[in-house]
């Protein structure tokens, strides 16, 4: 080969190499808050960095754990994290109280998780049921905050039960071993309790709060007021791809267990797939149907609010619930 012509190869090579790293560098990087630990019900994020649907739209997106929805808002409200998830109800709070800085801009899931837990034979076969029996929760879970609306919505008090607050790795064992009638636990919860249920040869019977009427909106994905300023276009993007992410996992849920094992390997399989499958009728529902996936409906808004102000004792004035929220950044 010739100087002349090695040159002009060793020069198309370089060109190359130069327009891949252009390409790399190109990417907007967004940093997401979750606002728990890893898992099959944080599935969207995982599936849009590793199905590539983050990249397709020009992001490098990493992720960064958080310890409950309040860290997470806070993260978000200082900007040490651009968008994530986080509870509606503990973003309306936070907006009443301090005005933080951060604002919804899609609903993840629009239904509460919250439940009652019970065993078949424990002499709970409906909601109202509850009433005299032992009930145990977790000190932190955040459908403590409802527990004293739901109760009143059946015509009972927080005196009508006998409530205890315990770790929260202790309320399958003490249920199963009979030291509880009834837990407080999540929907994404139901696939673990109900084979803790089967290796102690029992049924587990699952009561949503939200057949209940406690109908509002959960987790939600959430950003800095900054990041939406400042980069408008890199949120729509990401905000586009989260969605269709969301899509995605109700399609192809064992390729959507792959995509957060890959990127957390510590967790396993099945533990994945259960919590996959229990967050998707959270997602994708009747809800979801008749507003469309990711919609933050008015009335809906509304009625999480005025649940969540009486809730916490906040004064229902003291927050527009449609302050909350941004709806620009949804694709059209």
């Amino acid at each position: 080969m010739s100087i002349t012509k090695l040159a002009r190869v060793l020069g198309a090579g370089a060109i190359a190499l130069a327009a891949a790293a252009s390409s790399a560098s190109a990417q907007d990087k967004v940093i997401y808050q979750l606002d728990w630990l890893p898992g099959g019900d944080k599935a969207p994020i995982y599936v849009c960095i590793n199905r590539g649907f983050c990249k397709k739209a020009g992001l490098d997106v990493s992720i960064t754990s958080g310890r409950g929805s309040t860290e997470a808002i806070t993260k978000l409200g200082t900007g040490s994290s651009d968008i994530g998830s986080a509870g509606m109800e503990a973003l309306m709070a936070a907006k009443a109280r301090e005005n933080v800085p951060v604002i919804a801009v899609m609903s993840i899931f629009n239904q509460g998780p919250h439940a009652f837990f019970t065993l078949k034979g424990n002499g709970v076969t409906e909601m109202k049921d509850v009433k005299g029996k032992r009930i145990a929760t977790s000190p932190f879970t955040a459908s403590n905050v409802f527990l004293p609306l739901i109760l009143a919505d059946m015509g009972m008090s927080e005196s009508d039960i006998r409530l205890t607050k315990a770790d929260p790795g202790a309320l399958g064992p003490m249920l199963m071993t009979g030291s509880t009638d009834v837990i407080i636990a999540w929907m994404t919860d139901v696939s673990r309790y109900t084979n803790q249920a089967i290796a102690a040869k029992r049924e587990i019977v699952v009561m949503p709060w939200s057949t209940q009427g406690l109908n509002l909106y959960s987790a939600a994905l959430v950003a800095s007021e900054k990041f939406l300023k400042e980069r408008p276009d890199v949120a729509r993007r990401f905000v586009a791809a989260f969605k269709q992410s969301m899509e995605y996992v109700k399609t192809n849920p064992a390729e959507s267990v792959a995509a957060v094992t890959a990127i957390v390997p510590e967790l396993t399989g099945p533990d994945v797939n259960g919590q996959l499958k229990d967050m998707l009728v959270l997602m994708h529902n009747d809800v979801s149907a008749k507003d469309g996936l990711g919609a933050l409906e008015a009335k809906r808004l509304a009625e999480t609010w005025a649940r969540t102000a009486a809730s916490l004792k906040l004064d229902p004035k003291s927050l527009d619930p449609e302050k909350v929220v941004n709806r620009s950044f949804m694709p059209k």
